[in-house]
């Protein structure tokens, strides 16, 4: 057996560390690995193209991301400032509060990939928190904004991770059912998932109360 395609690993290890584009360098690996295979040219990008047929259904999620950027590119964060900067009365903790409310209530729902870091958070969500902080409070410090990117981020994952579990047809709760069947607990998913709404609104309450938190601390920085 030939150590040879191992070189395609080098290749990978090679690219990230010259911070080349992932994708292209996870594409060259994979023919380079191929070639030195045995395979031919033709039989390499065969096999790529059957295994993203094969996985369409996890692959095209993928497909939104240079649409996402494209927008971005053509003034998607900067309609999102001036947006959020003409609505009066709006700030970075009633957003950000909003928001939390929004991603629990849809993805207890099942609605799990309306909201997510790539397709709202990074578009939309903390380039208006940001603006937001910075109408109520004036230019924001480096660490600062640093701290509402990241609150807008931590917004997001509370807010599925503590509503999913309240719509009964997610894999969590089946898993959770799993679990309490096999130790001799017969629970049907809709009562576990009615279980699941205290720890919702205990997060609801929790989280509201950071982001309401570090808004005032800002407040409160430059008095």
């Amino acid at each position: 057996m030939s150590a040879l395609p191992l070189l395609g690993i080098a290749l990978v290890v090679v690219g990230f560390v010259l911070r080349f584009n992932p994708l292209l360098v996870v594409a060259v690996a994979a023919i380079v690995t191929g070639l030195l295979a045995g395979l031919g040219l033709v039989p390499v990008i065969e096999a790529l193209g059957r295994a993203f047929n094969d996985n369409r259904y996890i692959s095209v999620t993928w497909i939104i991301l240079p649409v996402i950027g494209l927008l971005e590119r053509y003034g998607l964060q900067e309609r999102a400032r001036t947006l959020i900067a003409g609505v009066r009365g709006a700030t970075m903790g009633r957003l950000l509060l909003l928001y939390l409310g929004f991603r629990q209530i849809t993805a207890a729902l099942g609605l799990k990939d309306i909201g997510g870091h790539p397709q709202t958070v990074r578009p939309l969500l903390a380039p208006m928190a940001v603006a937001a902080a910075e109408a109520q409070h004036g230019a924001l410090a480096e660490d600062e904004r640093e701290q509402v990117l990241g609150m807008a981020a931590a917004t997001d994952n509370i807010g599925l991770f503590f509503g999913e579990d309240i719509f009964f047809a997610i894999a969590s709760i089946l898993l959770i059912q799993g679990v309490f069947e096999t130790a001799g607990y017969p629970l049907t998913p809709l009562q576990l998932s009615v279980w699941a709404i205290p720890t919702a609104l205990c997060a609801f309450a929790i989280h509201g109360g950071r982001v309401l938190w570090l808004d005032r601390r800002f407040g409160r920085v430059r008095r």
